[in-house]
């Protein structure tokens, strides 16, 4: 039976140790990860067009950049994710047997509101400028407050609505919510020859002989170091000859590690929990269907 251990996780990555696993399981979960993990993106955005008189001044919904380009911009901001109390449009409540268009309600989507103007010497606007309508907790995250939306100058300002639903990778990038997703196998240092060995340690570099056990290093953070390090007695080094392989890297069978980092609309433990579902839940109905047909 598969086991997982996390063995690194921090607020927006993580590192995952899979045993009795093989290449398969993991590559599902890595593209489970990518296209299949429910996200919370900006999908419309809705410009408001015109002139505003305001303290006797004259604004016009203009900028620098198109209104394209903006809304391309807005799509990529991360959006704070909670699972458990939004649905997809198409499994909603209150909108599912709607048309398309017509769906969209508090439990399926959140809006964001922007207003904002100008400067002589121009103003930055930036995705925290950003407002939800309701839900002060669904506000953009103060680590992403300041992704540059455009820039606006005197007479220029700026008035959208924002509609955020849930979605999946597959149908665009911006409901990925992880990056950088990869598995190596998990490797271990082995000495061959103690005594040559001692050229490496002759070095003074930072994993000496005591960190091996047994003749092995298990620890996967010094087997990195480790790695590194055998480049200085390696292919091209004067050392070489008489080193050759007195220290070799080996990989472990049917273990591997996960790495990833999300892009903070969720923690990559949630991430990793949701691919998970996903993935069980599919090979179910795969299963059922096979059922079915014998």
């Amino acid at each position: 039976m598969v086991k997982v251990k996390i063995i690194d996780e921090n607020l927006n990555s993580i590192k995952i140790l899979f045993t009795e696993a093989d290449r398969s399981l993991l590559n599902a979960i890595r593209r489970t990860l990518m296209v299949d993990t429910p996200k919370m993106a900006i999908d419309t955005v809705r410009f408001e067009l015109g002139l505003v008189e305001q303290d006797g001044e004259t604004w016009e919904s203009t900028g620098p950049i198109p209104d394209e380009t903006v809304a391309q911009r807005l799509a990529m901001v991360p959006i704070v994710t909670r699972h458990d109390d939004f649905y997809f449009q198409n499994m909603c409540p209150s909108c599912k047997d709607l048309v398309e268009d017509q769906r969209g309600c508090p439990q399926c989507s959140v809006i964001y509101a922007c207003k904002a103007f100008g400067t002589e010497e121009g103003k930055m606007i930036y995705a925290g400028d950003m407002k939800p309508m309701g839900d002060d907790s669904l506000s953009i995250i103060d680590e992403f407050k300041e992704i540059p939306i455009t820039k606006l100058f005197k007479g220029q300002m700026i008035e959208f609505f924002a509609t955020a639903i849930m979605g999946r990778g597959r149908d665009h990038a911006k409901w990925s919510p992880v990056c950088g997703v990869s598995f190596i196998s998990r490797k271990i240092g082995v000495i061959k020859n103690k005594s040559k060995s001692k050229i490496l340690w002759d070095l003074d570099l930072e994993i000496t002989e005591k960190d091996f056990k047994n003749g092995k290093l298990e620890d996967i953070e010094k087997v990195a170091i480790l790695e590194r390090e055998l480049h200085h007695v390696g292919e091209g080094t004067e050392e070489m000859r008489e080193f050759k392989d007195a220290i070799v890297i080996e990989e472990v069978p049917e273990e591997f590690i996960l790495s990833f980092e999300t892009d903070g609309s969720m923690t990559p433990r949630v991430a990793f929990e949701k691919a998970t579902e996903e993935l069980s839940s599919r090979f179910d109905n795969i299963s059922q269907d096979i059922v079915s047909a014998l």
